[in-house]
């Protein structure tokens, strides 16, 4: 389970990023063509290759070097021989152990993971055949092997192990119809509670046919498309990133804003989904916000909640029930109030993403995309907005918050002529394999982003 304590503190694995990068730069020492790679990694989209390494295999002399900076064993299907190694409390890539192997100082076989093995090869040039049909839920592709460092990429689609089994007849056939169901969800109804009744009837559809967490992956690569094609900043990465075959893989978290009202549908739906709660934050009275962090170690995926909070629903489990309403909006939910909810009408608030935190802010202001200042500026952790992506706002939604008397004749008229900021990028660096987040930072951010705010100094 992933549920942690409410004060869990995830703690710094340096030795272990250490061991892993030394691991690495043996590998590209004798590899070029990853060494390469790397390098345009870096100068073409501003990420490490670190970020993109979904696993090395190792000589059985080097298990005791993991196992002494916090890798422990891991139950995932694997390949006979070998032994699987990971961090349970750090970001960072996983280690087969090939038990039969002979000695060797470097790492035997590194693969890295884009979002798609076709688009990876045709960027590429690459020829041979794909180990594992389309569809897959594991898809080996080798793509090079120099100096006895052997170079391969993966695919994967909600599933964790290492073992390429073949879909069963019409697997595939399932596989496009629940993406089909995702990308043609009804977002906006005239009544939200038609929009949550219609995202779990399409969700028990998807698991119905493809599984929890392939209908996982599947939707949240829906979800990274709806927010992309609203936010400039995402498309203008995504293409850099494309332009090396390399897809969202590198993607650390999706943030979702959520009413009171419908947050305990949002969490409901995620943990249908495979998501497992993880740490809670409460920034106080006067920040007023709290979220709700989850997880699937399966599929890789992190969510970030957010929901207007009041005091004295801290120390409760304010995903498990029904918040009432209050007669006031913070941050969360005003920018609800004016965009819809992330789960229905709005999309994702921002997409999260690792890279070099300093070269991505360089390369795209060169693209034309400004970054904020940042709001986490620590060794382990780097944290920045993109300039946020204005969305008109439709009038009928201004005049409700109005109407309410939760925004001003001023401000409704402001929202209405200019519309309010929706959406961002994030550019995130992570060291010493940090899983966390900083709840002051986080905080400063939203305080920043709060429509209002935003409005009045514009």
């Amino acid at each position: 389970m992933l549920l942690t304590p409410e004060n869990f503190n995830w703690p710094l694995a340096y030795d272990a990023e250490a061991v892993v990068a030394r691991h690495l730069k043996a590998f590209l020492a004798r590899n070029s063509f990853a060494s390469r790679l790397a390098a345009r990694m870096q100068a073409e989209t501003g990420t490490e290759v670190f970020e993109w390494t979904d696993h090395l295999v190792v000589s059985p002399e080097h298990a005791e070097e993991f196992r002494a900076v916090g890798f422990g064993p891991e139950l995932a299907d694997a390949p006979e021989g070998f032994m699987v190694l990971a961090h349970p409390h750090a970001m960072l890539p996983r280690v087969l152990v090939d038990t039969r192997a002979a000695s060797s100082p470097f790492p035997r076989s590194l693969a890295i993971r884009p979002e798609s093995l076709a688009d990876f090869m045709a960027r590429h040039g690459l020829t041979g055949l794909i180990h594992g049909r389309p569809c897959a839920r594991l898809r080996r592709l080798h793509v090079n092997e120099e100096n006895g460092a052997h170079l391969e990429a993966v695919e994967r689609l909600g599933y964790r192990g290492f073992v390429v089994h073949d879909p069963e007849p019409g697997f595939a056939g399932a596989v496009l119809a629940v993406r089909e169901l995702w990308r043609t969800r009804k977002r906006d109804y005239d009544h939200d509670e038609d929009g949550c009744k219609q995202a779990f009837a399409l969700l028990e559809e998807a698991v119905n046919r493809v599984g929890r967490d392939v209908a996982c992956e599947l939707f949240f690569a829906e979800e990274r498309d709806f927010w992309m094609f609203r936010n400039r900043a995402g498309r203008v990465q995504k293409r850099r990133q494309d332009q090396l075959g390399l897809g969202w893989a590198n993607h650390d978290h999706h943030t979702f804003r959520c009413s009171r009202r419908y947050f305990p549908d949002l969490v409901q739906f995620m943990e249908k989904l495979g998501l497992e709660k993880r740490e809670r934050f409460y920034a106080g009275a006067e920040a007023g916000w709290g979220a709700q962090v989850m997880e699937s170690p399966t599929v890789g995926i992190v969510v970030f909640a957010d929901v207007d909070l009041q005091p004295e629903e801290v120390n409760e489990d304010y995903a498990a029930r029904r918040l009432p309403e209050v007669n006031f909006v913070r941050t969360v939910g005003l920018w609800c109030g004016l965009h819809g909810d992330s789960f229905l009408q709005a999309g994702m608030h921002h997409l999260e993403a690792r890279f070099n935190h300093p070269l991505l802010k360089e390369q795209l202001a060169a693209a034309g995309v400004a970054t904020m200042k940042p709001f986490s500026d620590f060794p382990f952790l780097k944290q920045a907005f993109t300039e946020g992506e204005r969305w008109a706002v439709d009038p009928r939604r201004v005049n409700a918050l109005l109407q309410k008397g939760l925004i001003t004749q001023a401000q409704a008229a402001g929202f209405i002529k200019d519309g309010a900021i929706g959406s961002h990028l994030e550019n995130l660096e992570r060291k010493g394999g940090f899983k966390g987040f900083n709840q002051k930072a986080v905080s400063a951010i939203i305080a920043a982003t709060d429509p209002r705010a935003v409005q009045a100094a514009h």
